[in-house]
């Protein structure tokens, strides 16, 4: 649960400057509309994963839903530093009041879900998800951080 409502959220996911701040991106290319690009880049780490090896590099994919309660994106490829692509992948973030809202949640609180889908029966691929859903959960905990400490400007 996120303290801050489901518009800005969004705009956290879509914003240059926010998307820095709460996912540690690098640079991004991104556009809320459909066919828009969803391109993000991360830093290339020092350490290499013993599987996926040094992490980092690009996320992408295109827009084919959004509406004020999310987005989802299809054709989503990591383009890691050393090695191939992961994908395709569909990615669906969804944002959701609940009514009434849960104990001790405030009344403008949002349940925000992230589903990553696409596999491959691979070690690789069972790597990067056990990576990954770490990750987000990191990435997750400072987004709540971020918007319930300050709102993100509207673009």
């Amino acid at each position: 649960m996120i303290a801050a409502p489901a518009e800005a959220i969004l705009r956290a996911f879509f914003d240059r400057s926010a998307l820095g701040a709460w996912w540690g991106t690098l640079a991004s290319v991104t556009a809320p509309r459909i066919l828009g690009p969803y391109v993000i880049e991360w830093q290339t780490t020092e350490f290499e994963d013993e599987v996926l090896g040094r992490l980092g590099g690009l996320l992408r994919g295109t827009v084919i839903h959004v509406d004020p309660e999310g987005f989802a994106l299809t054709d989503v490829y990591w383009l890691p530093p050393d090695g191939d692509p992961i994908g395709p992948m569909a990615l669906e973030v969804t944002c959701s009041k609940t009514d009434p809202p849960e104990a001790g949640a405030d009344a403008g609180s949002t349940q925000v879900s992230v589903l990553q889908t696409g596999f491959e029966d691979s070690p690789r691929w069972r790597r990067y998800y056990s990576v990954f859903a770490a990750a987000w959960d990191q990435a997750l905990s400072t987004l709540k951080g971020l918007l319930e400490a300050e709102p993100v400007p509207q673009s």
